[in-house]
């Protein structure tokens, strides 16, 4: 056993050490192009995390890397402080998929985290395991309600599904390309996306130019993957067009949870299912997004349970 648990051990710092020394930091560009907004995503480091804190299988990295990365370049368009958050609910084996991004960080998490299928015509197949369902977009702006908007799945491969939604549910024309590229041992070698938005009067020539540049470039992960910067990325989008890039800024993997955030939710547990926690000698509570573990002894369930209502 100790064996098996020195192997994990020593393969996950493996991971970490070739993700320090071989990847580039996260970063998210912003940038107009003619009629349209672009904006480009490397998630390579902040996707690997995910990956080794949730121990996921090859093919729910990609499903989680594609959804975090989505929930980014969506919250690019929103203010400071607001932020994006989506979730994917397929009859698949996976079990769903939800991710979160605010102001350059971004955390989720999927509902099988060793889910497995048979490669699909030489790529891992994302949309098999995701089934069908529903794609749900909410926007957290600042000082209004939570809006959320659901569309039906296409094809279960996110980036496809994410554009109808944008068309269907906030009417927005666009295009979203997401990638992530995993290598036989499991690492994250590259992830990233692109998310063309356009903008209000966008002419049909701006829009013809923009699909026939989506058509002629490769996949985002690939392109990551052989050194391409995001403006790079987005230079190429807007081949034949204005480009004007407006600002950068890095991501990051992050969570709010907190011992403080974790007892707050247990207070507010009927007296009863306090009560029942309490006949164990310590109750442990494991955050869904990042896998934090938090413990809580018997007394303090019972000083809970005290002060909670009938």
């Amino acid at each position: 056993m100790d064996e098996i648990k020195n192997s994990i051990a020593n393969q996950i710092q493996d991971k970490l050490t070739k993700g320090n020394f071989t990847s580039e930091a996260d970063i998210l560009t912003r940038a107009t192009v003619g009629d349209a907004r672009i904006y480009v995503a490397r998630t390579t480091r902040l996707v690997r995390k995910m990956s080794l804190r949730h121990n996921l299988s090859h093919l729910a990295t990609a499903a989680l890397g594609r959804t975090v990365t989505g929930a980014l370049l969506l919250a690019a368009t929103m203010k400071n402080e607001e932020g994006v958050g989506i979730k994917i609910a397929g009859d698949g084996p996976i079990g769903g998929i939800t991710g979160e991004a605010q102001s350059g960080t971004a955390r989720g998490y999927v509902g099988n985290p060793d889910v497995y299928l048979p490669p699909k015509n030489g790529h891992l197949d994302v949309g098999g395991a995701v089934g069908n369902g529903t794609i749900s977009v909410t926007r957290y702006a600042a000082n209004a309600k939570p809006f959320t908007g659901t569309a039906e799945l296409i094809d279960g491969e996110i980036a496809d599904d994410l554009t109808k939604y944008l068309y269907t549910s906030e009417q927005t024309p666009s295009s979203v390309g997401l990638g992530v590229l995993v290598d036989e041992k499991g690492d994250v070698q590259a992830a990233g996306g692109w998310f063309i938005q356009a903008l209000p009067n966008c002419s049909e020539e701006t829009l013809e130019q923009l699909d026939k540049n989506v058509r002629n470039t490769p996949y985002v992960s690939s392109l990551i993957d052989m050194g391409f910067t995001p403006e790079r990325i987005i230079r190429m989008l807007g081949k034949d067009m204005e480009v004007e890039i407006l600002d950068s800024y890095p991501l990051h993997f992050g969570c709010r949870c907190s011992r403080e955030r974790v007892e707050a939710v247990l207070a507010t547990l009927p007296k009863k299912e306090l009560n029942q926690l309490a006949e164990d000698a310590k109750t442990e509570i494991t955050c869904p997004y990042c896998n934090a573990k938090y413990e809580f002894s018997k007394e303090e369930m019972l000083q809970m349970a005290q002060k909670a209502k009938k």
